[in-house]
C-alpha cells in the first residue's frame, strides 16, 4: 500500500461509479422509507427548533459536513453491498455480525446527512447534492483500513465545526451538542474499524486535529470529476496530493514522498500534525523531478511527539517555516494532505 491523501490499495479492480439514488430514494425520502432508517439507524433526526440563519462558516461548515457524509453513505452502501453478495475478496468471520453492524452505518449515516441538509434548508442556505464516487479498494481489509483513515480526518474536522458555531452565537449554538453527538458516533465507528484490524482499539489519548481543506481534499480523491450538481457551493479548493512512498513505523525514521508537480528544497517545508500537539516542521532533501513527478526524501520524527494512528502531512511554501495551528499550516499547504497511519 501506498500513503497519499488517502491510503489506496495498489491495484484496484475497474468498476462503475457508486451513484444515487439509494434503494429506498435517499437522498429523498418518503415518509415509510425514513422510518425505517430511523429502524435500522437505532434512532431519529432532533427533534427541537432548527436555527433560521447561519453565517457564512456555519454554512460552511454545515456544507462540508453534508458532503462528507453524502460521501460516506455511498462508501458504506457499496461496502455493505460488497460484503452481503459474497464479492470475491469481502469474505468475513461473523458476517451475520459484519452485515447488521454496517447497516446500521449506512442508516446512521443517512441521518448524519439529513441533519446537515436540513438545518442548512431552514435557514434558506444551498443544500449539498451528492455526487458518482470511486472507491478504490478491492477487498474487506483495505476497505476497513480506509473507513478507519477517513473517519478519522472527520473526527479532526467536527470540533472545528462546533467552534464555528460558538463564535457565531445566536441559533448556531444549538448545533454544538448535535455535532458533538456525531463526534462520539464517529468515534464509535472507528473502534470498530481498529478492532477487525486487531489494532488497540482507541488509538491515542487526544486524536489528531485537522483542517476543513484537508477533509475536502480527501473527500475530493473520491469523486467522479464533472458528478457535482454544486459541490462548489462549499467554497473550498482541493489541493494537489502528496503521497508517502515508503510505509513509516513508530519510531524515527527518514521517508520518500512524492508530489505532481515540481519543488524545491530551498522553497518547501514538509509540516506533520499528530494529535493536539503544535505541528512539527522537517527540510526536504534530495529532491528529484522526473516526468513532472518530484520525489523527496524528509525525517519522519515520530518521537518528537507524535499519536499512535493518525498523523497529517503537509508540504507547505518557504523553507524553514514553523507553525502555530493547524489553521495556519492548511493556509500555506501547496500539495497534502498525506495521511499517515502509523501503529
Amino acid at each position: 500500500m501506498r500513503f497519499s491523501t488517502l491510503i489506496l490499495s495498489a491495484s484496484t479492480a475497474a468498476a462503475a461509479p457508486f451513484s444515487y439514488p439509494l434503494a429506498n430514494g435517499f437522498p429523498n425520502l418518503n415518509a415509510t422509507a425514513m422510518a425505517e432508517v430511523y429502524k435500522l439507524a437505532g434512532g431519529t433526526l432532533p427533534n427541537g427548533a432548527l436555527p433560521t440563519s447561519l453565517k457564512a462558516g456555519g454554512t460552511q461548515a454545515l456544507q462540508l459536513i453534508a458532503a462528507n457524509e453524502e460521501f460516506e453513505v455511498a462508501y458504506f452502501s457499496e461496502l455493505l453491498a460488497n460484503v452481503t453478495n459474497d464479492v470475491p475478496g469481502y469474505d468475513v468471520e461473523d458476517k451475520d455480525y459484519v452485515v447488521k453492524t454496517l447497516t446500521a452505518v449506512v442508516n446512521q449515516e443517512q441521518v448524519h446527512v439529513l441533519a446537515a441538509n436540513g438545518v442548512l434548508a431552514n435557514a434558506n442556505q444551498t443544500t449539498i447534492q451528492p455526487c458518482q464516487y470511486n472507491f478504490p479498494v478491492d477487498n474487506f481489509d483495505d476497505a476497513i483500513l480506509l473507513a478507519e483513515t477517513f473517519t478519522e480526518v472527520v473526527l479532526g474536522v467536527l470540533p472545528i465545526a462546533q467552534s464555528l458555531f460558538a463564535a457565531d452565537g445566536g441559533d448556531e449554538s444549538a448545533l454544538i451538542p448535535i455535532v458533538g453527538s456525531i463526534i462520539a458516533q464517529e468515534g464509535e465507528q472507528v473502534g470498530y474499524y481498529r478492532f477487525l484490524q486487531k489494532k488497540v482499539a482507541s488509538s491515542a489519548p487526544l486524536l489528531t486535529g485537522g483542517a476543513p481543506q484537508f477533509a475536502f481534499t480527501a473527500i475530493s480523491q473520491f469523486i467522479v470529476p464533472g458528478s457535482c450538481p454544486n459541490i462548489d457551493a462549499i467554497g473550498l479548493t482541493a489541493f494537489p496530493g502528496l503521497t508517502v512512498e515508503t510505509m513509516p513505523k513508530a519510531e524515527n525514521s527518514t521517508q520518500l514522498f512524492s508530489v505532481e508537480g515540481t519543488v524545491s528544497a530551498s522553497n518547501a517545508t514538509l509540516v506533520y500534525i499528530s494529535g493536539q500537539n503544535l505541528p512539527v516542521s522537517v527540510p526536504i532533501s534530495n529532491v528529484n523531478t522526473q516526468n513532472g513527478t518530484s520525489f523527496f526524501f524528509a525525517p519522519f520524527p515520530y518521537d518528537a511527539g507524535f499519536n499512535r494512528g493518525l498523523t497529517i502531512g503537509a508540504l507547505v511554501a518557504g523553507a524553514n517555516m514553523q507553525f502555530n495551528s493547524t489553521a495556519d499550516v492548511a493556509a500555506a499547504t501547496m500539495f497534502g494532505p498525506a495521511l499517515i497511519e502509523v501503529e
